[in-house]
């Protein structure tokens, strides 16, 4: 079993380069099936959930070939298979977005239903609602999604709730579906806007990605294209919440400061203080962690994906905060970990209030899902002792090399194979 062994006490310093957003590869990489040609994608993410959809793609009939750690190009054009083997999409929610992706381009799609982190009900009613919208049909048969449609025809589609999931799957479907669709009440995330340039970038025509409406021109063909994908917002606010938590001074490069603004408020609130550059922020704390209240909404609102990390943080703060988790219904499993390292976290359905305390300490705890696991690695840098953290499945889903870039900005981790059931002996 994998483990990582984290040993608090270091203040992080230094730089670290953010990698490729796992959001938006986990999307585009389902859409080089529209093309018919040579996709070249650079700024890829090195994490399992890449490396998982690149396996679904070869196995469904795709060329893929590694260019360099960073690139990768994937060549589908005789794609021979038009199912998802349940084998694959068991392990990670983005595999529903090959069902999008191949009604577009076949117009049939066989799906086994998604996995990925359990943090709550997360029904893709909304999703079969823009296919059959569409002109397909929709059924459900032992845990596979089939869809099927002669002709996709362009519509307009409210969605009853903001969903990225949705909004990504019926985007892929349109852009080779006949006439104008239009999305309302669309989520407007960065990795959506990253998805619909890419997807422009091979002939489609996208336009309003990041506004409340996408309005979308279906085209008869799509080409191979090359393009890179953003920078992660996601783990740049780790690595954020880290620096602040540890009293630390962390310089972070490679990413798009404006898509990091609503993740800046709440540090900046909290007595982070932080400087911009182009490309880069610089993010110290040399006072004492003050309580802040958050509350997690869709975008431009504080990214439930950062929730996690930021209730590690928040143990180390001054007085009570709270954290109102406004997207998904139960995103708190974590909380029992951080408490076995001596946080005093209480839950009440959607909301969690965290009472700062002056230490937290080493124990053996797991990641419960990938934000979850992030928030475990935060608490460990600032607890006193060891924390071994199971699971780290889960983690290395979303986050690259992150042994190697929290050593190198002075953390104490590791990363030890244990056999199962076998409590390390660095505890």
């Amino acid at each position: 079993m994998n483990r990582f062994v984290v040993t608090g006490g270091n203040p992080l310093h230094g730089t670290v380069k953010i990698g490729g957003a796992k959001n938006a590869a986990v999307a585009i990489i389902p859409a080089t099936v529209l093309a018919r040609g040579k996709c070249v994608i650079d700024n890829i993410p090195n994490i399992s959930d890449v490396t998982l959809l690149l396996r679904i793609l070869t196995e469904m009939g795709a060329t893929v070939r590694m260019q360099g750690k960073k690139t990768v190009e994937i060549d589908t054009t005789h794609l021979v298979s038009h199912t998802v083997p349940y084998n694959l999409a068991k392990n990670m929610r983005a595999s529903y977005y090959f069902i999008g992706a191949l009604l577009g381009r076949s117009r049939e799609a066989s799906v086994f239903m998604p996995g990925g982190c359990n943090f709550g009900v997360r029904p893709i009613d909304q999703h079969i609602k823009g296919f059959e919208a569409m002109g397909a049909s929709v059924d459900i048969d032992k845990g596979m999604i089939n869809a099927q449609a002669e002709q996709l025809r362009g519509v307009h589609i409210y969605f009853d709730v903001v969903t990225v999931g949705a909004t990504i799957n019926v985007m892929l479907a349109a852009v080779r579906a006949k006439g104008l669709t239009i999305l309302e009440n669309v989520a407007k995330e960065p990795h959506i806007v990253d998805l619909a340039n890419f997807l422009n970038s091979m002939g489609a025509d996208i336009r309003g990605a990041g506004t409340d409406v996408i309005k979308i021109h279906g085209v008869d063909m799509m080409h191979g294209a090359n393009y890179s994908i953003i920078p992660d917002q996601i783990e740049a606010g780790t690595y954020m919440a880290a620096a602040v938590a540890t009293g630390g001074d962390v310089r972070v490069e490679n990413i798009i400061p404006k898509h990091m603004e609503p993740i800046t408020a709440r540090l900046l609130a909290a007595g982070a203080q932080i400087e911009e550059g182009d490309d880069w922020l610089r993010v110290f704390r040399t006072g004492r962690l003050q309580r802040i209240n958050v509350k997690t909404m869709p975008h431009p609102g504080f990214p439930t994906d950062m929730q996690p990390q930021m209730a590690a943080m928040l143990t180390m703060a001054e007085g009570t905060s709270i954290i109102t988790e406004g997207v998904w219904d139960n995103r708190f499993k974590y909380v029992d970990e951080l408490n076995r390292l001596g946080a005093r976290i209480t839950v009440d359905g959607k909301v969690a209030v965290i009472e700062g305390v002056e230490t937290l300490t080493g124990a053996p705890v797991k990641a419960t899902d990938l934000r979850g696991g992030a928030a475990m690695i935060i608490a460990g840098l600032v607890a006193r002792g060891s924390t071994e953290i199971e699971e780290i499945i889960h983690i290395e889903r979303g986050y690259e090399d992150v042994v190697e870039k929290v050593t190198a900005l002075g953390g104490d981790m590791k990363r030890i194979t244990l056999p199962d059931g076998e409590l390390s002996k660095a505890l």
